[in-house]
């Protein structure tokens, strides 16, 4: 086992576990603390959702878990790893084998089909066959199967919405981070699209993280915490 692993038994039964996370931005005056002593522990296979108002961290702390930025004290474990003492040179490999990443605004290449994009995080390796059968295989599963050679300005917002989930899906990863999902889509779109990572969670076994202002994913979710000026907790403030 190597240094960055831990090795206790509660923690082999967490696949994402976040101890007294702290963010802090800028120093002095402008100093802006995200995120205060966050403790996260997920199991493998749940359905998590994060509430939270604009402003309350809950971004810097996907950024976090998905290895995207450090923290600026505190610990992050995926899949046993600690990532917050990986190098930045190593940290790619984790990215690309523990995590899929699903955000709002999509981030689909306009010049590409739908295929096409759900193969994007397989790039260096696209000549092989098997990942091109996967991406048609996961277009079918998330109802694109007669879509898939569409390019995003032909497809609606679900549409979309669905190629970016068939392509954080690509690579198998053990954990899918979301940022608003369903922020910009309709009531009934919203809809489609939280079944259908429900769907992925139950039946595939996907363990999902999902940061919302959408109180639909929260109570469709085996667990919800609520992030408050940096804090976390399982309770909900007033506002809630």
């Amino acid at each position: 086992m190597s240094e960055h692993q831990t090795g206790s038994e509660d923690q082999r039964k967490s696949i994402v576990v976040t101890q007294k996370l702290t963010k802090i931005y800028g120093k002095g005056a402008t100093r802006v603390a995200a995120l205060k002593g966050v403790n996260l522990r997920v199991r493998r296979g749940e359905f998590v959702a994060v509430l939270g108002p604009s402003g309350s961290g809950k971004t810097t702390l996907l950024n976090m878990l998905g290895a995207l930025d450090r923290p600026t004290s505190g610990r992050v474990f995926i899949d046993r790893v600690e990532t917050s003492k990986v190098p930045e040179r190593r940290l790619y490999k984790i990215r690309r084998e523990k995590l899929g990443f699903i955000f709002q605004t999509y981030y689909l290449v306009p010049t590409l089909n739908a295929l096409q994009n759900v193969l994007m995080p397989v790039l260096p390796i696209r000549a092989n066959k098997r990942y091109k059968k996967r991406a048609v295989r996961l277009l079918e599963i998330v109802g694109l199967k007669d879509r898939m050679h569409h390019k995003p300005g032909e497809l609606s917002g679900g549409e979309q919405q669905r190629v970016t989930i068939a392509r954080a899906l690509i690579l198998n990863p053990s954990v899918i981070l979301a940022d608003e999902p369903t922020g910009n889509l309709d009531v009934k779109t919203g809809a489609e699209i939280i079944e259908l990572m429900r769907w992925l969670n139950k039946e595939r076994g996907k363990t999902f993280i999902i940061v919302t202002h959408d109180r639909r994913i929260a109570e469709t979710a085996e667990r919800v915490f609520y992030l408050m000026d940096g804090r976390l907790s399982d309770v909900p403030a007033e506002e809630y």
